[in-house]
């Protein structure tokens, strides 16, 4: 009967060891009903967050606030971007796109109202600020800017200032100058007068300045690019076309199909949008 040893006799050590177990498993129990009964408050994250999201907002209400600057611009290559900054409405975009989709112009800030329904505050907003091509509508003289006589006598042709003539207008020193004069170089002649923005370091106060002494009167002829047809090399020796995003058009055209509108190329990955009216000028389909 002795070598029937009874498996619930333990000695001193291993009592202690069983002990310190219960307690270990006690005191686990205790944290975890303490735990679902006192479950972590979330809200303060949250509150953190809210704040954080007020404050973002502020700042997004305060910078529309402010007043922005508009350069002149073809309401007919308005794109979803520009027309959001400009403040047209969903509806109103679409209005536009869909009438520039049949192949179809705008060719007054009245015109544009009639297609687009913006208010009449809206549109003498944006009206002054609207460039049409020098061939519409010679008798449409509200939407051109009047000039008299004498002002006429002293306005010189941008694409045929030269250095000396540019470092007439205050701001032009040496350095913008020659920049003005390689850039227009590059373009082949400014074909517009709002080419004269994307001169680099040019700000656009000077460049305001200077086109009260100079505009576009003999604009040069350019054999336009077709979009369609171009190779990746043809397409980068435009000024405002990278060779990236060249490579980008040709790869956007070969996925996608050709391209029925100029105004598709801003969904081309890194093309900018906000310089289309320009690019258009060397484009055709």
């Amino acid at each position: 009967m002795r070598e029937n040893k009874s498996h619930f006799k333990f000695n001193k050590q291993e009592r202690s060891g069983i002990f310190f177990l219960l307690l270990i498993v006690i005191c686990l129990q205790g944290v975890y009903y303490v735990v679902k009964a006192n479950p972590l408050k979330k809200e303060s994250a949250l509150i953190v967050n809210a704040l954080e999201q007020s404050r973002i907002d502020s700042l997004k209400i305060s910078m529309f606030q402010q007043p922005r600057k508009i350069y002149p611009f073809n309401p007919n290559y308005i794109t979803d971007y520009k027309g959001y900054t400009l403040g047209l409405s969903t509806a109103e975009l679409n209005r536009l796109f869909a009438y520039r989709k049949q192949g179809k112009f705008i060719n007054s800030a009245k015109e544009f109202q009639a297609k687009t329904k913006i208010s009449d505050s809206l549109l003498n907003i944006l009206s002054p600020y609207f460039k049409f091509p020098d061939w519409v509508g010679k008798n449409q003289q509200h939407q051109q800017p009047v000039y008299n006589s004498a002002k006429e006598i002293r306005t010189k042709d941008l694409n045929a200032a030269t250095s000396e003539d540019l470092r007439e207008v205050y701001g032009i020193g040496e350095v913008l100058s020659n920049r003005i004069i390689k850039f227009r170089d590059r373009l082949g002649g400014f074909l517009v007068n709002e080419q004269l923005y994307d001169v680099y370091g040019l700000k656009p106060e000077v460049a305001e300045k200077t086109l009260l002494k100079f505009r576009v009167l003999d604009a040069p002829l350019v054999k336009k690019i077709n979009i369609n047809t171009a190779s990746a090399n043809e397409l980068a020796q435009l000024v405002y076309i990278s060779r990236t995003l060249a490579y980008n058009i040709v790869e956007y055209k070969k996925e996608n199909g050709a391209f029925k509108s100029i105004e598709g190329l801003i969904h081309v990955d890194g093309f900018p949008t906000e310089k289309l009216d320009r690019i258009a000028l060397y484009l055709s389909l």
